[in-house]
């Protein structure tokens, strides 16, 4: 699976503009998904995050990486032949979040989200963020279950 626009995100997940962090996926396979944003001037929450020297939220990064991992646990299950129907992506667990480095208005970055193991319909994965060039922007654990 590659290339979904934002119209198929919108079909996978339901989250929507102007809560919506990813633009496109790049790739969905047994386990991983990878996404991409371009990080846009004109995002309202620049207006007060850091006026004159906008960074993009670090919660906002976060929320990229589980959006993607959401894509990827819906993707990954509909292929395993679950309905997912009335079924909607929960983030249940963060931990370990580190910061490495700033992400600004005009940077795309790609963010990855991928399966560590599911236990109990707890799905554990692990999100990186990275700037253009591969820099490390963020990585993060989390967990998402369906509900």
């Amino acid at each position: 699976m590659s290339d979904f626009t934002l119209e198929s995100i919108c079909n996978i997940i339901p989250h929507r503009p102007p809560f919506l962090f990813i633009d496109e996926i790049i790739s969905v396979d047994e386990d991983a998904a990878v996404a991409k944003r371009r990080i846009r001037e004109d995002e309202p929450h620049f207006a007060g995050h850091y006026p004159g020297n906008p960074i993009m939220p670090g919660v906002l990064l976060c929320e990229a990486v589980f959006q993607t991992g959401a894509v990827y646990l819906v993707r990954s299950l509909e292929t395993a032949g679950e309905r997912m129907e009335g079924r909607t992506p929960i983030l249940s667990r963060i931990s370990d979040a580190k910061f490495k480095n700033m992400v600004k208005p005009g940077e795309e970055i790609t963010v990855e989200a991928r399966l560590l193991e599911t236990i109990k319909g707890f799905h554990f994965m692990r999100g990186t963020v990275r700037k253009e060039g591969g820099k490390l922007a963020l990585s993060i654990t989390f967990v998402l279950a369906l509900k």
